[in-house]
């Protein structure tokens, strides 16, 4: 939301509400009295709230001003929940899928959604109904962790979302 802010000689309102540079309120006085006092400071007067009655300008940097408005409007980047993706095929080594489980368990200690996929390729898709079952790369992440219901296989992928367990 970007706002357009009258500054300085653009402000034509007789007088103001005026905050100085310190964040004391002066009071409502003339607008003319209001940008001396900006110019005496060597700061800008700007009109940061032009539908009160009186508007209420503040003495400040404008430069400063506009470029701590452009970084709240990009806010903050929250990190708390990514989704992650391990990707698993139903041939993979045990070796590698313990490694796979690894990164999923820091992955849900750091507070990421986790989404397990297993990919088949070829004849592997004939057998995708074995993975409903209770087999080894299943049963595995389940053991330590909520999950949320499996979709259907869709294609030549099958996916789990899990989430981290709350309360430990």
């Amino acid at each position: 939301m970007t706002t357009d802010y009258r500054v300085n000689r653009q402000i034509r309102i007789p007088e103001v509400r005026l905050i100085d540079q310190n964040g004391a309120q002066i009071g409502v006085i003339a607008t003319a009295e209001a940008m001396k006092m900006a110019e005496v400071a060597k700061l800008d007067l700007v009109e940061v709230s032009p539908m009160a009655k009186p508007p209420v300008c503040r003495i400040l940097d404008f430069g400063k001003f506009k470029y701590a408005q452009a970084k709240k409007e990009r806010g903050h980047h929250s990190r708390a929940s990514q989704l992650k993706e391990l990707r698993v095929r139903p041939a993979i080594d045990k070796h590698d899928l313990e490694y796979r489980l690894d990164a999923g368990r820091k992955f849900l200690e750091q507070g990421h959604k986790v989404q397990v996929v297993c990919i088949f390729r070829g004849r592997q898709m004939a057998h995708r109904a074995r993975l409903r079952g209770d087999e080894e790369g299943r049963r595995e992440p389940r053991r330590h962790l909520q999950d949320r219901e499996p979709r259907a296989p869709a294609g030549q992928a099958h996916d789990d979302a899990l989430v981290p367990q709350v309360g430990g």
